[in-house]
């Protein structure tokens, strides 16, 4: 039972302190955008990689059948 005087406090304060985080972070604005990140994701910033010219000989004889040493 004396071990109710200690937790009974230690459980307040750590309630209040996670209440404190939760309200510390509505005040600096950490859910404001709740969907950009959904967002974000989806969105492809990268350019593509242009082929090297040793990938565009190879796709020039793949069209027309005729390998690039044969021409």
């Amino acid at each position: 039972m004396s071990v109710l005087i200690w937790l009974i406090p230690v459980a307040l304060g750590m309630g209040a302190l996670g209440l404190l985080a939760f309200m510390w972070s509505l005040k600096s604005g950490q859910f404001d955008d709740l969907d950009g990140a959904a967002h974000r994701i989806l969105m492809d910033d990268d350019k593509p990689i242009p082929p090297s010219d040793d990938e565009n000989d190879q796709a020039g004889a793949d069209a027309d059948g005729v390998g690039a040493k044969s021409r």
